[in-house]
């Protein structure tokens, strides 16, 4: 493929609730444009942007795609999204590099949770949007109500440009509202102009939407319109053009991918009507400083770019995806890591189609491409010229809530299962690892059930592990609530020099995260040489609880008496006997269970609030306040014990059927209820009898 002026360049991401058609309009496209020899199909497993074994058996998106095509002598990279929420931080991607955002929508379900998240993630993002209602050849879709929900959900922006007439369920025939043409498509897909059917007023009344929204863009055009005057066709097409570029109108197209249909006509439009990179790119980066830095999209000027997906696949390497700003991304070109402040060797640059690689001589200002092989750098990443440092936003990615244990199937394979799951986060950074030394388990956290799903097949397929997941353990506490005094008396004799150590030591309650030692020893009971073995001994000994053997905060230990013998006491003798003064102590010193409490804040719609009140206290929390959040939207702000959460990940999806989200953070123990208590014991010892 040749290379383009940014001017010649559009990025455009495709976005929209699982099941719409996404990448099979995708797929249309690259058929139409010779980039694909076939039209790819789902339930076929061969699509050129579905390529992932993990998408083939799942017959869905899973992480964003790239493939460029070349139209009427417009390159337009294709950005494929995924539309499960569980992939959310493919969306993230995807909307990073994109300038153009396409909400696919279904012609038979119309709007759907993903619709709206996906007209979210674009305004955030800044991207001019598109609709492309899809499937219309299906006989249940109905284009002209979908239309209607669009325009009552997003406003008066929703413009439509080119609509079906349908004749006994079927959508052969569409209109181009803005050359008031009809073209009518056969079997093959190839179109044939014909007659503007007869659509009594609707007709009128779509080309009047038009009018309104093109009155919108200036006032001269306004005033116009206020005044009876009709717009020429070149005012009709400025004014669209102008207010798709600007937000103000967002253009409706329609048509049906499995036969393309009017896929030509939606490509024909995007490249008058779709902003350039040399438009949309532009971007406001930072300097070392931290002071803001224009970067304009300039092939002549320093380079900088930003990585927006990465692949660390065992077989092909590791591949950076990267959009280019400002210069150009070539073997000969020095770049620097911003984050790590290293330079990085770049040996050639590639064009991407799916999984199909291609050499390219530089990836220019406004283009997108794939550097592989480079060695520290990771998504979010700023590449610039040393000549220009610059750092470029990141990728805001989903806060990753639900969280498992991960186990290998063979013990001893821990250091693989990590190791695995660090190259897996590499690609996918909403997937998070740590090892929790308290519980001893390697908790691994996603999106949702079906993402660390995904994470399980791929350590299999990509890496021969097999392993399982299970619910974390909680990391309890334990206490004390009462004051007492224990004796710890150590005597061994074995022939030649014993053991002896005899301390006596006042154990209260405290405000401590840990153990506070201190000492009142007079006459010298205990010598001071011995007092930091004495502290040692406790200090090993709070890790065991005597309840259910969690450790044990909040405890304050005196050392106030004792004995000693001068040949056989030692320091061994004496932290044996702190260890045996804390476990004949603590029993009597009214010992508590104390589990962790998390506070929590889930944004979730007005009508979902009550149900999320619910749940909470159905799981022993406290509604603590609730806030607005805007459109619609309230943040309940609740205390939870972190036992009762592991599935509140997949309550507030199903009741908000994917709108809410939630983050939940540890902030301090409480003591455990008498009952949970119980159970969290009975647990513990069944556990180590076993």
């Amino acid at each position: 493929m040749k290379q383009y002026d940014a001017k010649k360049i559009l990025n455009i991401a495709f976005a929209g609730h699982s099941g719409c058609g996404k990448t099979s309009v995708a797929e249309s496209i690259l058929y139409l444009a010779k980039a694909s020899d076939r039209l790819g199909k789902i339930a076929d497993g061969n699509t050129v942007l579905d390529f992932d074994s993990e998408e083939i058996k799942r017959q869905a998106s899973i992480m964003t795609a790239v493939a460029p095509i070349e139209w009427k002598g417009t390159k337009i990279n294709i950005i494929d999204t995924p539309g499960l929420f569980d992939f959310a931080g493919g969306v993230a991607e995807g909307m990073r590099a994109a300038d153009t955002a396409v909400i696919v929508v279904s012609g038979k379900d119309g709007i759907n949770v993903g619709t709206e998240k996906a007209v979210e993630a674009a305004d955030r993002a800044g991207l001019t949007k598109v609709f492309f209602v899809n499937g219309l050849c299906d006989e249940d879709a109905r284009f002209y109500r979908v239309f209607e929900s669009l325009k009552s959900t997003f406003g008066a922006s929703v413009c439509p440009v080119v609509v079906p007439h349908i004749v006994d369920g079927n959508a052969n025939t569409y209109i181009n509202l803005f050359d008031y043409k009809a073209y009518e498509y056969g079997k093959n897909g190839v179109s044939k102009p014909t007659a503007l059917p007869d659509m009594g007023d609707r007709l009128e009344g779509l080309r009047e939407a038009i009018k309104e929204a093109v009155a919108e863009t200036s006032e001269e055009l306004l005033d116009k319109f206020l005044e009876g005057e009709e717009f020429t066709p070149e005012e009709i097409v400025m004014g669209v053009s102008q207010g798709v570029k600007d937000g103000s109108i967002c253009p409706v197209f329609c048509g049906d991918a499995q036969s393309t249909f009017a896929i030509d006509q939606f490509l024909n439009s995007l490249t008058w009507l779709a902003p350039s990179a040399a438009v949309k790119a532009e971007e406001i980066g930072h300097d070392l400083d931290g002071e803001p830095v224009e970067v304009s999209v300039n092939i002549n000027a320093a380079a900088a770019a930003i990585v927006f997906k990465t692949v660390a696949d065992p077989f092909i390497g590791r591949l950076s995806y990267v959009k280019v700003v400002s210069g150009k991304i070539a073997p000969d070109v020095p770049i620097i890591n911003m984050r790590t402040g290293s330079p990085e060797r770049i040996s050639k640059v590639l064009t991407m189609t799916g999984k199909k690689q291609a050499d390219t001589d530089y990836i220019g200002a406004g283009d997108i491409g794939a550097i592989p092989k480079l060695v520290s750098t990771k998504t979010g990443d700023t590449l610039c010229s040393p000549l220009r440092k610059v750092v470029l936003d990141g990728i805001d990615y989903p806060v990753s809530s639900y969280s498992m244990a991960i186990y290998p199937a063979k013990k001893g394979d821990e250091d693989k299962v990590a190791q695995a799951v660090a190259k897996l986060s590499d690609e996918d950074p909403t997937i998070k690892f740590e090892s929790n030394h308290e519980t001893h388990e390697m908790i691994i956290s996603g999106q949702g059930e079906q993402h660390l799903d995904v994470v399980i097949s791929r350590l299999k397929s990509k890496y021969n592990i097999d392993a399982k997941l299970q619910k974390p353990k909680i990391a309890y506490r334990e206490t004390i609530r009462k004051k007492v005094s224990a004796q710890g008396r150590y005597k061994k004799q074995s022939g030649g020099h014993g053991q002896f150590g005899d301390v006596w030591i006042e154990f209260e309650p405290y405000d401590t995260d840990s153990l506070e030692f201190a000492e009142r020893v007079v006459g010298g009971a205990v010598p001071k040489n011995f007092f930091p073995a004495v502290e040692k001994g406790l200090r090993e000994a709070i890790n065991k609880g005597v309840l259910a053997g969690y450790p044990t905060v909040g405890i304050k230990a005196t050392l106030y008496d004792g004995s000693y013998h001068p040949v056989d006491s030692s320091e061994m003798s004496f932290k044996t006997a702190a260890s045996l003064a804390y476990k004949n102590g603590i029993p009597n010193a009214m010992p508590t269970l104390l589990e962790p409490i998390g506070s929590l804040k889930a944004t979730v719609p007005d009508s979902n609030m009550g149900d999320v009140m619910g749940e909470v206290n159905k799981r022993r929390g406290r509604v603590m306040g609730m806030n607005p959040a805007g459109h619609g939207v309230q943040v309940v702000e609740a205390e939870v014990p972190m036992a009762e959460m592991a599935d509140f990940a997949t309550f507030i999806r199903q009741i908000t059927q994917g709108r809410g989200s939630y983050e939940f953070s540890f902030v301090r123990y409480e003591d455990c209820p008498a009952a949970v208590a119980q159970k969290v014991i009975e647990a513990a010892k069944a556990e180590a009898d076993d």
